[in-house]
């Protein structure tokens, strides 16, 4: 799949990008990559980092369309979605619902597990009872419920004395309440949805430790295996309930399903979708899209078209 590289001459794009969340220097890294994707296939890009006073500037900057860069709380999450569409400027990737829905972990959960997706158990806990005690069996994972990339996640071992105790931190900015789930063995596995076409299985190695942060977006740290070394009706499995979960939640454009699979008890389970995935030299999605034969150019311009305000 090639780009012309005048596809997009005469357009005016605004790439959204850093924000105000965590993730704002991976954010930082998938716009820029993705503005000069765009500024290769002709438009004209104005890059604006989003802060709170992000409507005034896309009303002053006037674009045809909005590639919305941002990653987790705030730009993931329906808020800055809500902001484009009073605007009514065509935008990428998931509409207000589906990206508020999507970036709840306990809410999402529910809406998956109704469609017929396995998803992990566990549940929402105060973050100071998680920090007084063990609130589930160990080994157990705990994560804020509205958070994306790894950040603020701990996996509390069997065997371990004390649960985090920097859930009990006053500095703790990831909200009061944090999911608790059963740590599941096996593999890390993530499959890409680009329209309703899941693109293929990766099967991320982390160099060291987990797959956390530093595992996803630091050079050198997880190696990906695509197309994941799986059983084939795994395989299938897997691209079968990504596409499955991006429809039960309403998203559109791209998105990227995370699962665990643990292989001594066949387990396939769906842990989050991401309607946000990065568009970074190291992310899972581009390098799909690119197994299959859509270069990096090619997914911009097909993201930048698949744009639309309503989402």
């Amino acid at each position: 799949m090639s780009s012309p590289k005048a596809a997009l001459s005469g357009r005016h794009i605004a790439v959204l990008m850093g924000g105000l969340s965590p993730e704002r220097e991976v954010s930082l890294v998938s716009g820029e990559a993705c503005a000069k994707a765009l500024e290769q296939l002709g438009a004209t890009v104005t890059r604006i980092d989003a802060g709170r006073d992000v409507s005034a500037r896309l009303s002053a900057a006037k674009p045809d369309v909005v590639f919305n860069a941002l990653h987790g709380e705030w730009g993931e999450d329906g808020v800055v979605q809500g902001v484009i569409e009073t605007l009514a400027i065509p935008y990428t990737h998931s509409g207000v619902l589906a990206s508020a829905l999507a970036m709840d972990k306990a809410k999402s959960k529910s809406v998956l597990a109704a469609a017929g997706v396995k998803v992990p158990g566990g549940g929402l806990y105060d973050r100071h009872e998680v920090a007084a005690r063990h609130v589930l069996p160990p080994p157990y994972v705990v994560k804020p419920n509205a958070q994306g990339s790894s950040v603020g996640v701990f996996i509390v071992m069997e065997g371990a004395n004390r649960p985090p105790q920097e859930l009990a931190a006053p500095d703790w900015s990831m909200g009061e309440e944090v999911m608790v789930e059963p740590y599941i063995a096996g593999k890390e596995l993530a499959v890409a949805v680009m329209g309703d076409k899941a693109l293929a299985v990766t099967d991320i190695v982390p160099t060291k430790g987990w797959y956390d942060y530093e595992a996803k977006y630091g050079e050198g740290g997880s190696v990906h295996v695509i197309p994941a070394k799986l059983p084939e009706a795994v395989y299938a499995e897997a691209l079968r309930l990504s596409v499955l979960a991006h429809q039960a939640l309403g998203c559109r454009g791209v998105t990227r399903s995370d699962f665990r699979y643990d292989d001594i008890k066949d387990d396939l389970v769906l842990l989050e979708v991401n309607t946000q995935p990065g568009m970074t030299p190291t992310s899972l999605a581009p390098e799909q899209a690119a197994h299959l034969g859509i270069d990096f150019d090619s997914l911009v311009l097909w993201m930048v078209e698949d744009a639309s305000c309503p989402r």
